[in-house]
């Protein structure tokens, strides 16, 4: 119940991938449906490495303190999604993350939810799931 409700909680992720030889982390934003984790991305790096190696490790944390805090780890497989799949996960993250996001970093009519949400500004091509097997967290108090 922990790990769910942190997971909720927050809008912020970071997803670890191995392109072979070396690790590589990156931050992103993401919602969490309450089983796997969905998000957007431009081509690059990320998803290169991620389309070769689609087995990848998924965490969030919130620090309020050093003696408060809450980190959890989802270990799972990344998958790229498509059509009408792909338009809905957009859909729902543009619903439930950009209400969060701050006036100064985005403005709302770049991100409106519309009935056609491919031609938002912001779209970023490539929508993804991570399909988390297993969690494992830590939680300090």
């Amino acid at each position: 119940m922990q790990i769910n409700n942190l997971m909720i909680s927050q809008s912020v992720g970071r997803i670890g991938c191995i392109n072979g030889k070396q690790p590589y982390i990156i931050p992103v934003i993401y919602f969490y449906d309450g089983k796997d984790i969905y998000g957007q991305s431009h081509p690059g790096m990320k998803i290169n490495i991620m389309r070769e190696n689609p087995s990848v490790c998924f965490q969030v944390d919130m620090i309020l303190s050093l003696g408060h805090w809450q980190s959890v780890l989802g270990l799972g497989t990344f998958e790229e999604l498509d059509g009408m799949e792909a338009s809905n996960a957009r859909e729902y993250l543009y619903k439930s993350v950009m209400p969060l996001m701050s006036s100064q970093l985005i403005h709302s009519h770049q991100h409106e939810v519309t009935d056609d949400m491919e031609e938002c500004d912001n779209n970023k091509p490539v929508m993804y799931r991570i399909n988390i097997t297993e969690w494992t967290g830590r939680f300090e108090r």
